[in-house]
């Protein structure tokens, strides 16, 4: 396994314990931001293993997957997860975003986003 397969691999695992610390401080809106993070890092591992190169300058979890020539090995169940957090990424970022997207993120959506992610991150590394 590459250095930078490895790379990211070790960024993609961090950000997924990061959504947990942030999950039992409460903090739902940086679930969705981390977990949006970690699906984002492995897809660019996988990139890198199908494509021999460094990994595209994108936040887009669906570009990625394309990109990385996964995507068309998803589940639909899968494909609409990344759907669902894709915009998670943008909309954390910006203020009038937040306070809306803070509404919708209760302790049970966040834990269903997490788990979520854990399960397409280990399915993705078992294919590293």
């Amino acid at each position: 396994m590459s250095d930078q397969i490895r790379y990211w691999i070790e960024l993609s695992e961090y950000d997924i314990e990061t959504a947990i610390a942030m999950l039992k401080s409460k903090r739902y809106l940086y679930v969705g931001f981390m977990a949006h993070q970690s699906i984002e890092k492995i897809l660019k591992a996988y990139y890198v293993k199908t494509n021999g190169e460094s990994a595209p300058f994108s936040h887009s979890l669906s570009y990625l997957a394309k990109k990385a020539k996964i995507y068309e090995h998803f589940s639909e169940d899968q494909k609409d997860f990344i759907d669902m957090l894709e915009p998670m990424n943008i909309e954390c970022r910006y203020p009038t975003h937040k306070e809306q997207l803070m509404r919708s993120l209760t302790e049970e959506r966040c834990k269903e986003i997490l788990d979520n992610s854990e399960e397409l991150q280990l399915w993705i590394k078992q294919k590293l």
